[in-house]
């Protein structure tokens, strides 16, 4: 039955959220022209913050609804038929709230409530800075809402609401022809590639840094509206750096289910939506260290507003490149158009020509210093290394918005072909490479003189410079020399590469000795040099990782795997034929079987174990299912199957020189739609990761070619020969239960009993012939791993003899992509030390911009001002 309540609440909450963003965003602007102090009259401001509680209330409503048609698994409605099924565990349903358009843009909406009740309670200690950020908050909120409003008035369509009926949004299917109030019995699913617990947190932490961003351009806006033009910088900085290490957290999240879910073979592959994300962050960044260049010598203030709100722009110009289906072609991860490309272009513009108009209208009331900078002043350096992050945001700025070039001028009448660059990876990799290199120089050099001065300052950092430049090109050299022995898996004599390795060291060796100068002093102003060694680390793992990635399983037999096959997988793929052995590199590999995932079974079960049923999440158990000496399902008993289109593929490797021997199970599904799903399996070592994943595997869905059936006629304790395995036939036994059929009362059911001595392993088959309800019925016994399906075909009851039926077929075979990935744990690690970095400066900002003090400077210019 359908249940239109809970839609219903939904779609009013949607309404009600809509409206009261429109009155607190008026309340706040009025709130914001009135002058409280001054007149007491404090009723704008409250009715706006009722307003925007009243907003969020609405909004937890529209959160609750969604998620209800999901859990309760609603197929009426087009949203939990789209995205949901009958047998998605609860975290993977939570995935299904934000895989589609509306949801994403639900979690954004959820996340400026939440940020907007901090900024409102905190705010109410500085009642300056409320009203007016809270303005642009309920405007941003006003247009987000509209996303997912989903009202039509004409010809007009505001929003595609996510409570649509899916008699309504499938208008001309039949079934709702006959049936208006038919409900499918289950959903259509979640996309595979998303069911991964990494896309439980990825994309709610990346949307929260997506809302971040809003506070610091909100506080910017508010400078310039009320001409607070120095003021906005001390309480936006703390939420700058919040939105700086939340986005890039989600980023780097993504990036690793990235590198554990797709088999691309990395985890980053300069796709459009992953662009998209990368530039506003990149001139975040920029923005963060003119905010800070500007606290510390009031020098950066103009380029401070430019880049804080080129960064929320930015953010809003990503939305539409994903969401506007303008990506369609260029992306394999975008979003489909809901027709509401016209709406996010409305709502990119209208904050870009705002923001942009009023900068300009306030431009020449923005103070400035008249103060020159030198080449030994670390602010100087600051603005260099914000340029430097602002021209590699611009580069792939420029190349990953060909699409819309192409479009716009389709739009006025001029035709045009641009097309991405052939190969993207290397086109980007060539200009962002270099871009690393400036990166990690300027934190070096930045760093050193931002905290070393005194009477001298180019003596004071030539010496401070001294021993971190020392022990660069020792490391280096080192680095160098040993992979030229041998010791480390590539040699390294790329000049380019070894240029980003220096630079990256000395990044860290600087840091590194900012923050053992300052451990004796304050080690919480060490918050940047932290966050400096965490992204020169960064660039060390992805210097390591992706520049010096090894294939090991190159085709070395001699021939063509097949030609229709591109040329990639037959050059750099390995042929695995179940249970045969070779050679790969160092190693010894071999294929061992199909397996699944089975509830309540910490290990994969071979699938040989498991007899399918009607119902493809169950199974019945063949024999005992045990790991180790522990038995969790006994022959016959029924089982729940946790995904039964994901197979993985056990693979051993053995070291032929050692005794290491590990399995990988790399799991791949054969998607109708998608075809083959490949995600790889990563055996983790200290110095690399080993990346294996299958590149080609027999069509499930294709009827195995099986040869002709050969007929032997046996007794007893016989031997015979099956497809070159000698092959015992113990007997034969009768049983009560039939895997799959119900036997009823006179029907008769014998298993024969058989032994094959495979190449591994003996196999015991029992194929099944039965008689029920006076008909005779075989199931026959298939060995995968012998390529042979054995038949219980009749019995000679008066001689006692037995006649089994054998078809042979082609053994079972993966096509297997191997690669190392050396030092890659410097890459995560990397991120890790760069988030403590950030919290640690927030948390010192935070502090500063709750206190009267002046801002922190540095400790030796502090002495000098204080001998002074």
């Amino acid at each position: 039955m359908i249940n239109t309540l809970i839609g219903d609440i939904g779609h009013a909450s949607v309404i009600v959220a809509f409206v009261a963003a429109i009155v607190s965003s008026y309340a706040y602007f009025m709130a914001s022209r009135s002058n409280v102090e001054a007149t007491g009259d404090n009723s704008w401001r409250k009715l706006a913050r009722g307003a925007f509680y009243v907003h969020g209330a609405a909004v937890l409503m529209v959160v609750f609804s969604l998620f209800n048609i999901i859990y309760e698994h609603r197929y009426e409605y087009y949203y939990a038929w789209s995205h949901s099924s009958n047998h998605l565990p609860v975290h993977y349903m939570i995935s299904c709230f934000w895989e589609g358009q509306e949801g994403s843009f639900l979690l954004w909406i959820f996340w400026h409530v939440a940020l907007g009740v901090v900024l409102i309670n905190t705010g109410k200690k500085n009642k300056v800075w409320e009203a007016p950020v809270m303005a642009m908050f309920s405007f941003v909120q006003l247009f987000l809402t509209s996303m997912i409003l989903g009202i039509v008035i004409g010809d007009l369509k505001i929003g595609s609401s996510p409570f649509i009926l899916m008699r309504d949004f499938m208008t001309d299917a039949p079934v709702f022809a006959m049936d208006p109030n038919f409900v499918p019995q289950d959903g259509t699913g979640l996309n595979p590639l998303l069911q991964n617990y990494w896309m439980v947190i990825h994309p709610p932490t990346l949307f929260l840094g997506f809302a971040a961003t809003l506070v610091p351009f909100a506080f910017a806006m508010a400078g310039l509206w009320k001409g607070k033009f120095t003021e906005w910088v001390k309480p936006a900085l703390p939420w700058a750096l919040f939105a700086g290490v939340i986005l890039g957290v989600g980023t780097m999240m993504g990036a690793y289910w990235a590198y554990e879910t797709l088999n691309f073979g990395g985890y980053w592959n300069w796709d459009p939506v992953e662009n998209a994300v990368y530039i506003p962050w990149l001139v975040l960044i920029g923005a963060i260290h003119t905010m800070v260049a500007y606290r510390r010598g009031k020098q950066g203030l103009k380029a401070s507003y430019i880049l804080v709100i080129a960064s929320f722009i930015l953010i809003l110009y990503a939305t539409f490149l994903t969401r506007s289906g303008i990506l369609g072609n260029a992306s394999v991860h975008s979003f489909t158009d809901l027709g509401l490309s016209g709406q996010l272009f409305a709502y990119l513009a209208a904050f870009a020509v705002m923001a942009v108009a009023l900068l300009v209208y306030r431009w020449k009331s923005i103070p400035t210093t008249e103060k020159e900078l030198s080449t030994y002043n670390g602010e100087f350096w600051v603005f260099i290394g914000a340029a430097v992050l602002c021209l590699a945001g611009f580069q792939v700025l420029a190349t990953t918005s060909i699409p819309v070039y192409n479009s716009f001028l389709g739009f006025i009448g001029i035709e045009s072909n641009a097309a991405l660059p052939a190969d993207q990876i290397e086109h980007y990799t060539k200009f962002q490479l270099w871009a690393g290199v400036g990166i990690a120089i300027l934190t070096g050099i930045g760093q050193l003189l931002w905290w070393n001065k005194g009477e001298n300052t180019k003596k004071t950092f030539l010496d401070a410079i001294t021993i971190p430049g020392m022990l660069t090109l020792l490391f280096a050299s080192l680095v160098i020399v040993l992979s030229k022995m041998g010791m480390l898996s590539e040699t390294i004599d790329n000049p380019v590469y070894i240029t980003l390795l220096v630079a990256a060291l000395f990044a860290v060796f600087a840091n590194l000795s900012i923050i053992l100068n300052l451990l004796h002093r304050k080690v919480a102003l060490s918050g940047g040099a932290v966050s400096h060694i965490g992204i020169a680390l960064m660039l060390i793992g992805i210097l390591f990782s992706s520049g010096y990635s090894n294939i090991i399983s190159q085709n070395t037999s001699g021939m063509v795997y097949s030609r229709e096959f591109p040329d990639d997988i037959n050059r750099d793929n390995v042929l695995l034929w179940r249970n045969t052995p070779v050679e790969m590199d160092k190693y010894t590999v071999s294929y061992h079987g199909q397996y699944q995932e089975v509830k309540g079974v910490p290990e994969y079960v071979n699938r040989e174990l498991l007899f399918p049923t009607a119902d493809e999440y169950k199974a019945i158990a063949r024999g005992d299912i045990k790991v180790g000496d522990k038995v969790y399902f006994k022959t016959g008993d029924t089982l729940d199957l946790e995904s039964p289109e994901n197979t993985y593929y056990q693979v051993q490797y053995k070291e032929r020189d050692g005794e290491k021997e590990f399995t990988l199970y790399p799991r791949a599904q054969v998607n109708p739609n998608m075809g083959l799903l490949a995600s790889p399996d990563i055996k983790h070592f200290i110095d690399k990761d080993l990346y294996s994943h299958v590149s080609s595997v027999p069509d499930p869905n294709e009827e195995k070619d099986w040869g002709e059936l050969q007929e032997f006629d046996v007794a007893a304790g016989d031997t015979i020969i099956l497809n070159d395995y000698v092959a015992v036939f113990n007997g034969i036994e009768r049983i009560e239960k039939v895997p799959g059929v119900e036997l009823a009362q006179g029907d008769v059911a014998v298993q024969a009993d058989m032994k094959i001595m495979g190449e591994r392993k003996n196999y015991h088959a029992h194929p099944v012939l039965m008689i029920k309800d006076q008909m005779m019925g075989r199931l026959p016994e298939e060995i995968a791993d012998l390529g042979l399906r054995i038949t219980f075909l009749n019995i000679d009851t008066e001689n006692n003899r037995f006649k089994i039926g054998v078809n042979a077929t082609q053994k079972d075979y993966i096509i297997l992509k191997a690669m190392e990935k050396p030092f890659v744990n410097i890459l995560w690690i990397g991120t890790i030390v760069m988030s403590i970095g950030f919290v640690m400066a927030i948390v010192r900002r935070n502090k500063e911009g709750g206190s009267t003090k002046k801002p922190a400077t540095a400790p030796k210019q502090k002495r000098k001002v204080q001998a002074a």
